[in-house]
């Protein structure tokens, strides 16, 4: 390993201090969102001082400063200082994927890593020691139960949602045209959650008939919070592990084989390849690893993330051919779209 370091590095470690810190400047992003920072800064007709900042929020001021501070540092934030007094404005990416208000916003994407993702992690020595998540340990609810766990109220199931939806806000279009889908005619999104895929799907394709399978307590807050005036794609409710499967060209799995152990994930994939018209498919969308192991880092760190909270796992595409080939799907096709979720379409 040594041999790749440049002498500055050995001599100090600066790249595994900027790792040492990583949680602090994601807390403090967390941070920021939760308390409306970015909202506040984009709705300001002009640049804020902290004071300001401060009490329209209501924090102190001496801890706003620090975190606008921070904020700027890693340039998420601008700040201009006029006569001693330090000015405060959002910069072009915090107004658009940080303040809630945007249609690209990742605030509810930040919101589930806040106050779901980082409690979990803080388990992640147990978890490598057990070899399961641990649920039962940060939220005390049983850790066979995932999706009881992830849906436990309400507003749990409207932080995943939100979570899902950004997602997909901003990946979707990739997926969707990783591959040329036109010819799939009826296309049904298993597990879609806020539709917010299926949306995609349906403007790229409008000839296409699009329907968002999921559970029902799912659907229904489907419709009560994320429904959009002009949808064109429809909801059914149902259990696809355990209930039918509507017969359909194309069937979608975003986010769903990196759930479960293999055996669940080959037994719905039998079942979609019974369900399917002849010549249809079904078109996958998880973060693949490389052959080598080696990366990406990003995905690594999903599938660490699947230990502390499914029972899954990331895996490289050979992984994915292997299981679709045993479900009786061919010409399985891999497309990397260089963002943080790829797409692998299979025919029947």
């Amino acid at each position: 390993m040594a041999e790749h370091l440049s002498q500055s590095e050995l001599d100090y470690p600066f790249k595994l201090l900027e790792y040492f810190n990583g949680f602090r400047i994601s807390k403090a992003i967390f941070s920021a969102c939760e308390l409306g920072v970015f909202d506040l800064l984009l709705q300001s007709q002009k640049p804020m001082s902290a004071p300001e900042v401060a009490q329209q929020l209501g924090t102190s001021e001496d801890g706003i400063e620090r975190l606008l501070d921070v904020l700027v540092a890693i340039e998420i934030v601008d700040v201009e200082v006029v006569q001693g007094t330090a000015f405060y404005s959002g910069t072009d990416v915090a107004n658009l994927y940080l303040a809630k208000s945007s249609p690209k916003s990742l605030h509810d994407l930040i919101i589930y890593h806040s106050q779901t993702i980082y409690p979990l992690w803080n388990n992640l020595v147990d978890a490598v020691r057990e070899g399961k998540n641990q649920n039962e340990k940060t939220f005390g609810l049983p850790s066979e139960e995932i999706f009881s766990a992830i849906y436990r109220s309400e507003e749990e199931m409207l932080k995943f949602m939100g979570l899902m939806n950004s997602t997909w806000v901003i990946d979707g279009h990739d997926i969707v045209t990783a591959f040329d889908l036109s010819s799939f005619k009826t296309v049904v999104d298993l597990g879609g959650c806020s539709g917010a895929l299926a949306r995609e799907l349906a403007k790229e394709y409008p000839s296409s008939t699009v329907t968002v399978l999921d559970l029902p307590a799912v659907v229904q807050t489907a419709r009560r919070h994320f429904a959009q005036h002009d949808d064109t794609i429809c909801f059914q409710e149902g259990d696809f592990f355990e209930g039918e499967i509507p017969p359909a060209d194309l069937y979608i799995l975003a986010r769903i084989i990196h759930d479960w152990k293999e055996e669940k994930n080959l037994k719905l994939l039998k079942k979609i390849h019974t369900a399917c018209h002849p010549g249809g498919g079904v078109l996958i969308a998880e973060a693949l690893l490389f052959e080598n192991r080696r990366g990406p880092t990003v995905v690594q760190m999903f599938s660490l993330n699947m230990l502390v909270q499914t029972e899954g796992k990331e895996h490289p595409p050979s992984h994915y051919t292997r299981l679709l080939t045993e479900a009786g799907f061919r010409d399985v096709q891999v497309c990397r779209t260089g963002k943080s979720y790829d797409a692998i379409l299979a025919l029947k």
